[in-house]
């Protein structure tokens, strides 16, 4: 079980903060938690539900996990293991994750590709969706996978469609040309961009397309 206990910084003010894998007890305010990062218009069928929570902390807990700002749940982020070929950029969200069910974990897979991250909007400034990111580093390092990936959205990439590819949207972004929520939180966390899956997920903002970040193992 993972557990992690620090400060971050509130302007002046420190908050003691928690990471850790979330349990069943938890369920409630992680549903919170997307309606909170997703509400309507987006269909609230498509938060998580108690089915698929409950394969995340009993498939792959590792991969579980909550950061927690004075005993309230603040954020999650949820991975799975999987076995991909690392020069295959061709894959949906729904495929590599079942759906957010992960009834497809593999013990013996290659990546931790991530599932879903999420942080209430009043929590957003303290940088915990960066220190989750890096604790899911530490799941990569301690069950020896050769690497961590997931799709990032592009939710300006509308904006610039009609002048330039998916392609050229992300090159533009890494160069410091353009700025986009999004791929420049994942820059920031170390993930590196290894190419564009197209239909990767219904996203009219990215139409479609995410941008695959990959962190590797640095011991493999």
């Amino acid at each position: 079980m993972y557990r992690s206990e620090f400060y971050v910084y509130d302007q002046d003010r420190p908050l003691p903060v928690c990471i850790r894998n979330y349990t069943m007890e938890d369920f409630d305010q992680l549903i919170e938690i997307q309606s909170e990062c997703f509400p309507p218009p987006f269909p609230s069928e498509l938060w998580w539900n108690k089915e698929q929570l409950t394969n995340h902390v009993t498939l792959f807990q590792e991969g579980a996990l909550c950061v927690e700002i004075n005993g309230k749940l603040a954020g999650s982020l949820t991975g799975v293991c999987v076995e991909l070929d690392p020069d295959n950029h061709s894959h949906t969200w729904e495929e590599v994750t079942d759906h957010g069910y992960i009834r497809n974990h593999n013990t013996n897979g290659n990546t931790l590709y991530i599932v879903d991250i999420s942080v209430r909007p009043k929590y957003r400034k303290l940088g915990l969706g960066k220190l989750m990111m890096y604790a899911m580093y530490h799941v990569v390092i301690e069950k020896g996978y050769d690497r961590l990936l997931g799709g990032g959205r592009m939710p300006c990439y509308h904006k610039v469609a009609e002048k330039m590819t998916p392609e050229e949207y992300l090159e533009a972004v890494i160069k410091g040309e353009l700025k986009d929520p999004v791929i420049s939180f994942l820059l920031r966390c170390g993930r590196v961009p290894i190419g564009v899956a197209r239909n990767y997920l219904e996203d009219e903002e990215s139409l479609n397309n995410a941008a695959l970040m990959e962190w590797k193992n640095p011991f493999k």
